[in-house]
């Protein structure tokens, strides 16, 4: 029986994040998984996420996110569990941070 209720994912992930396709590789993957939402990158270095669909579509984005591409170098991801807005269609880039 598939999962009915939508979560938000908000994930900060620290580490050799940027300038390593981060970005893009997370946006393949939160396809894959058919989650929405967003990833930017923040003007700190890191990369924050936010993505929406079922505990177990995010745990799996999250799975993700722990370890990313294979240049990057996750040192560490925090984690916040939100109630899903419904606003996002798809999965994207935002440039409103830095890049």
């Amino acid at each position: 029986m598939p999962e009915r209720q939508q979560e938000q994912l908000h994930a900060i992930v620290h580490g050799l994040v940027q300038g390593v396709s981060f970005r893009y590789y997370t946006i393949q993957e939160a396809t894959r998984l058919a989650v929405t939402g967003w990833v930017r990158n923040r003007p700190d270095r890191t990369v924050e996420v936010r993505a929406e669909g079922s505990r177990t579509q995010l745990e799996a984005l999250l799975d993700y996110l722990r370890h990313g591409p294979p240049a990057a170098h996750v040192s560490e991801v925090t984690v916040e569990w939100l109630p899903a807005t419904g606003q996002y269609d798809s999965f994207e880039a935002r440039f409103d941070g830095i890049d």
